[in-house]
């Protein structure tokens, strides 16, 4: 599983496996013709001119790959100063020739970038931020690719643009922003849940998905509640659009005018009570209970308001329950109590 990788060695039989589904290259042309049909002007102007560039053959990627490695040098030699004088004008070429390459072997790969964004539309970034993302993906992979490997630059070149694609949907694309593996793993569990519906002919569920990937069926439904993207409050609903979710949810928080009404029967009926009783009892239940809008105090917090001990609140409010509890004192309360 892909997680914080800057520089892959390719020789390592684990990476083998990011290659198994790479798109052939006599596949680009017939992908790009399908993907215009949906596309805005911007878009299949930017696919008509990369797909003026001829792909190129593995011979080809090879000998752009001698002159700009022999490029990078001549500019080391530049750099240095350790050069004789006659020999500048020959290094200089060298260097113009090796940016010359590099160009040539971006603009030959840009139907590849364009192959891998397709793949990644609809995850919250446009297909033009994917391409321009991946687009930086590939230059990075021209700028790393060793020709004495073996590998085709294309092979190589589709795991960095997908590196920069995934992340930068990672990064960009949502409200909460998820750790890199865990966009990975989303990534892979959504390719394995497309194989398996059409192996079972119905989405398949946590257990099977889990038994397909070799992974815990609980971290699988962790990453799958993850992958939900948050509504916003203010999202059009309906066909007009002149209505948002944020209309249809209850606020639990606000009274509806039948609270407000019980509410202030119940503060008069509290006040009728309370009246029975000595304007110090009254203070100490107030404080005590929180009634009439305050927050329920202490003893000790009482005894400091009134300036008295605690014992002697504990008295008070003693003497005055008993008031309180005599029959007929509590009767006009019962209603709002049931």
């Amino acid at each position: 599983m892909l997680s914080e990788i800057h520089d892959v060695p390719f020789q390592d039989p684990h990476f083998s496996h990011q290659y198994e589904d790479l798109p052939e290259e006599a596949e680009y042309d017939k992908q790009e013709e399908d993907l215009s049909e949906d596309l805005d002007d911007s878009v299949r102007m930017y696919l008509r001119e990369i797909g003026l560039v001829p792909l190129l053959t593995a011979e080809q990627e090879v000998e752009l790959a001698k002159k700009m490695e022999r490029g990078k040098k001549a500019q080391s030699v530049l750099d240095s100063g350790k050069y004789e004088p006659e020999q500048r004008d020959k290094l200089l070429a060298e260097v113009d020739e090796g940016e010359r390459a590099r160009r040539h072997l971006i603009e030959a790969n840009l139907r590849l970038v364009v192959s891998v964004a397709k793949k990644h539309m609809n995850r919250g970034l446009s297909l033009l931020d994917l391409i321009e993302e991946g687009n930086i993906g590939l230059m990075r992979a021209t700028d790393k690719f060793d020709y004495r490997k073996g590998f085709k630059f294309s092979t190589y070149a589709t795991w960095w643009i997908r590196q920069a694609v995934t992340r930068a949907i990672a990064d960009q694309a949502r409200t909460i922003r998820l750790p890199v593996h865990i966009t990975e793993t989303m990534n892979h569990l959504y390719k394995a849940s497309r194989k398996l519906s059409q192996e079972l002919g119905r989405e398949p569920t946590c257990e099977e998905l889990a038994e397909y990937m070799g992974m815990n069926p609980e971290k699988v439904r962790l990453i799958m509640r993850a992958s939900r993207h948050p509504l916003s409050l203010e999202g059009p609903v309906g066909t007009d659009g002149d209505s948002s979710l944020g209309q249809f949810i209850p606020d639990s928080t606000t009274e509806t005018p039948v609270d407000l009404a019980i509410g202030e029967v119940l503060k008069r009926e509290l006040s009728k009570v309370l009246n029975s009783l000595t304007e110090k009892e009254r203070k100490v239940m107030v404080l005590r209970y929180g009634l009439e809008g305050s927050s329920p105090h202490t003893l000790e917090e009482v005894g400091h308001r009134l300036g008295v001990t605690r014992e002697r609140v504990r008295q008070i409010e003693a003497k005055a329950l008993e008031k309180l509890r005599k029959p007929g004192k509590l009767n006009h309360l019962r209603d709002f109590l049931d």
